[in-house]
Parts: structure tokens; sequence; C-alpha cells
């Protein structure tokens, strides 16, 4: 009787171990991060730190590299700009910031959410998020100009109230890690400005392709392209003379577990999105390009 109590109890312990290893086999994990921050140059990847994490960045753009070395590729020439940045994550896949920038003295807010996050047996097979910026223009109220104006013909009075500073961005983005060292994202984005010049459109849809190849354990190569798409439907324009220019840019991060840094040359001159979605001008193949960075710093609480 002893013996059949021992095998009882030996083939239900191998039953129990047998049960926990096909638990741990079905249970499936997101990857690890596909990005080492949650921006890249001047896009924003599927990644968000830990929760209850602080997050300080500096993002920096030199003027165009079209004199070479006179002004040392931009590096001393005008027109430089500069955002300083705060992002919080008070619950997981959740992140929320505040910005100040040079170009426009832009006060923006954002927020990130990733939805799914790619896991490693592929159940998941790909990383969504969804982000969108609200920014205000804190120009005096002279750089926008007011009285009499005309367009189409027809001519009013022009006041300029708060609600004119008004600008949106929001962006939808899917990614996938391929393996250890290539990552790759896609996106579509729209974006809104309550105010701009006659000449320009109020409503731009976007298209986003950004990625980076790891070639080093803290070392990446890293790019992004952002296009505004010519769509007839929704254009208030007769030619297409100041639609904004495809914005390219490409370069190098270095990281650790609280920094990143990355340098990089890139068109636009401006940061916030909807800015470069809206009134880049800078082309890559007619001297465009600038020299910048962008550092961040995390705190976990």
């Amino acid at each position: 009787m002893k013996k059949y109590i021992i095998l009882l109890a030996i083939f239900a312990y191998a039953i129990q171990l047998f049960a926990q290893e096909e638990t741990e086999k079905v249970k499936d994990t997101p990857v690890s991060p596909p990005f080492e921050s949650g921006i890249l140059i001047d896009a924003q990847t599927t990644v968000i730190p830990d929760a209850r994490t602080l997050e300080f960045i500096i993002q920096h753009k030199f003027g165009s590299m079209q004199n070479g070395t006179s002004d040392l590729w931009g590096i001393y020439a005008p027109g430089a700009n500069v955002r300083l940045g705060l992002n919080y994550t008070p619950i997981k896949n959740f992140q929320i910031g505040i910005g100040q920038t040079k170009k426009n003295m832009y006060t923006d807010f954002n927020a990130k959410w990733t939805v799914f996050q790619q896991t490693e047996q592929n159940k998941v097979p790909v990383s969504i998020a969804l982000y969108g910026v609200f920014a205000i223009d804190g120009r005096n109220e002279d750089a926008f100009g007011t009285g009499d104006i005309r367009h189409s013909g027809e001519s009013g009075i022009f006041h300029l109230g708060f609600d004119d500073r008004f600008s949106y961005f929001s962006q939808l983005i899917i990614g996938r890690k391929f393996c250890d060292w290539f990552s790759l994202q896609a996106g579509a984005s729209f974006t809104h400005y309550n105010l701009v010049d006659h000449d320009y459109n109020h409503d731009i849809i976007g298209a986003h392709v950004n990625g980076r190849i790891k070639f080093s354990p803290q070392g990446s190569l890293m790019f992004t392209y952002d296009h505004p798409l010519k769509i007839k439907n929704i254009t208030e324009q007769s030619t297409w003379d100041t639609h904004a220019k495809p914005n390219l840019a490409f370069g190098v991060e270095i990281f650790t577990f609280t920094h990143a840094f990355q340098i990089y040359v890139g068109t636009a001159d401006g940061i916030i999105p909807q800015d470069i979605m809206t009134y880049n001008q800078n082309d890559w193949k007619n001297k465009g390009l600038a020299i910048g960075f962008t550092i961040t710093r995390l705190w976990m609480f």
C-alpha cells in the first residue's frame, strides 16, 4: 500500500511540474525595449519609461550647414532652436509631458499611450502607441499682425484671439523589433493650426518612418523621415508653393540605463511635430541640413 501511495505522490508531483512548465511556456512577456528612449531625434517611439519615472529632455538644433567652415557647419550660424521638456509616467504605459521651444515660443503639452506591446512569442506581433501634442504660440501679438486683411477677394478686420495661438498634432505609431539590433516604426498623423497665413493649410495629414540599427551594446545608428502628404481634398490652396517639405534626419545614439545622447543631421529647423509638418521649407537636396542633438535623463521614484 505504501508503494502505491509513493507512486501516486510521484505521479502527482510529475503532473504538477509538467503543468507548471506548460504554464510558463504559455506566458508571453513583452520584448525588451525596441528603442533606448521614448524619443528618436524628432520622432516619438512606442517606448515609455517605467511607472513613476521623470524624464528631462534637451533638444537643440543649430543653423544650416550650407556655409561650411565659415560658421563651423552651422554651429555658429543664426537660427538655432532649442526645446526643454519634462515627461512623467504616472502609470504603466502612459506618459504626460510639457515643453518650451525657442521657435515661436511654443509651450507644448503632450501625452503618449502604448496600447499594445510586442511580445516574445509574437502573440502580439507589433507595438502600438498613440501620441498627441497641444501647443500654444507664445510670441508677442505683433508677430501675428492685426488690422485689415484681404483673402480671395474678401476683406475684414482681424483681431487675435487666444485660441488663435493653438495648434494640435495626433499620431498613430506602429513598431516592431525584428531582432536584437534592428527596430522599425511607421506612423500616420494629423496636424491642425487654428490660425495660419493665408497661403498655408490649416490641416495636414502626414506619414512617418523611423528606425535604428544597433551596432554595439551602447550605440546605435538611427534615422527618421516625416512626409507631409499632398491631399487635394483637404488643401485650401491652388498651388503647393508653401507646402512643407519632408523632414529627413539621421545620426548616432549613445545610451546608458538613465541617459541617451543623440547627435544627428536633419532638415527641419522646427522641433515640435506640428511645426515640422506645417512649416519646414528646408530641403536636404539643397544644402538644407543642420546639426542637432538630443539628451535625455531619467530619474526613477
